[in-house]
């Protein structure tokens, strides 16, 4: 009876750990379905960069976006009504959305892969891409995720770093998604290679406080550069590079910029001012490689967040489209 047992639970064992093995993501998962996923994804999102700077920053955000709400999942690609709509989400390029599209279309256009990889597996591949295309660094990318069927406004609320965040607020919302402050402050600097809109950051440079109109922590030759590119009644579409210096190259100038207090929200300035994360913009200011290490490791972390594997969720054969 015993060794029956014994056998029962070695068998149960092994069930478990074969779905927890499913359950992980990696790196070959489409060895077998679609060997050349990952240069089909490259050669499209190379296209599409060679067209217009904006794929790399609206891919990257479009990522950071996807599996900060459901995890990454490509709901954020599904069409109104969904995530888009919340005002959280209504500032993300169209770029970042169109390079996803076209880069399923190249998938989908070898045989052998159509509708075999996930938009959110292509999402997360296109983002690697786009990074190395800016300059950046290269690291494998772990894939097997599958895409979600849930796609609403509401739950983006609450779920989306503001750029008037502190570090406690950042450090929580990060730490909610496994990931801990030093991901933080790496993915952060992804703002190199970012813009934003001038609303974004207007009170910093008008209306910061009864005290003192500009924010005192702002570089008092930035804040008035920043007035002339945002005039008090300025187009709202007009767009600020986030990095005054090297703004189409993906490097560690963001943490030199921070230095000089020429952080363009105070969510990127405090990482300098709050002397808990100041260490490590000073080291990543003065260590680029210690920036990309951290950043790689940031970025595979965020790419684990809420995934789906196995048989949930469904393998979208549009990404705008729940099949």
């Amino acid at each position: 009876m015993e060794s029956r047992s014994t056998i029962l639970l070695s068998f149960l064992l092994l069930a478990l750990l074969l779905t927890t093995t499913s359950a992980q993501l990696r790196s070959d998962f489409y060895k077998n379905t679609c060997p050349n996923v990952e240069s089909l994804v490259r050669s499209a999102v190379t296209k599409k960069f060679q067209q217009t700077f904006v794929t790399a920053p609206a891919t990257l955000r479009l990522f950071f976006h996807d599996c900060f709400v459901r995890g990454c999942d490509a709901s954020v690609l599904i069409a109104s009504p969904s995530e888009k709509d919340h005002p959280d989400d209504l500032s993300l390029a169209g770029d970042g959305f169109d390079t996803v599209i076209k880069a399923k279309a190249a998938v989908d256009s070898d045989s052998r892969c159509t509708n075999k990889v996930s938009c959110a597996d292509i999402l997360a591949l296109a983002t690697r891409d786009v990074v190395v295309l800016a300059g950046g660094p290269s690291y494998t990318v772990e894939l097997g995720r599958r895409d979600g069927r849930i796609s609403t406004a509401a739950s983006v609320q609450r779920h989306l770093p503001h750029p008037n965040f502190n570090l406690d607020q950042l450090n929580a919302m990060f730490s909610s998604n496994g990931l801990a402050q030093t991901d933080m402050i790496a993915l952060s600097g992804a703002h190199t290679i970012g813009f934003s809109h001038c609303g974004r950051f207007s009170n910093r440079i008008y209306n910061f406080s009864l005290k003192s109109r500009i924010d005192p922590t702002l570089n008092s030759a930035y804040a008035l550069q920043l007035r002339q590119m945002c005039p008090i009644n300025v187009d709202p579409r007009i767009a600020i590079n986030m990095d005054p210096t090297t703004p189409k190259t993906f490097d560690n100038a963001y943490y030199k910029n921070l230095q000089q207090g020429k952080g363009l929200f105070s969510s990127d300035e405090i990482l300098f001012t709050d002397a808990r994360s100041k260490s490590t913009v000073n080291l990543f200011a003065s260590n680029s490689g210690a920036f990309q290490q951290a950043f790689v490791t940031a970025i595979t972390k965020l790419g684990r967040v809420g995934v789906k594997t196995g048989n949930q969720g469904e393998i979208r054969r549009d990404c705008t489209r729940i099949n």
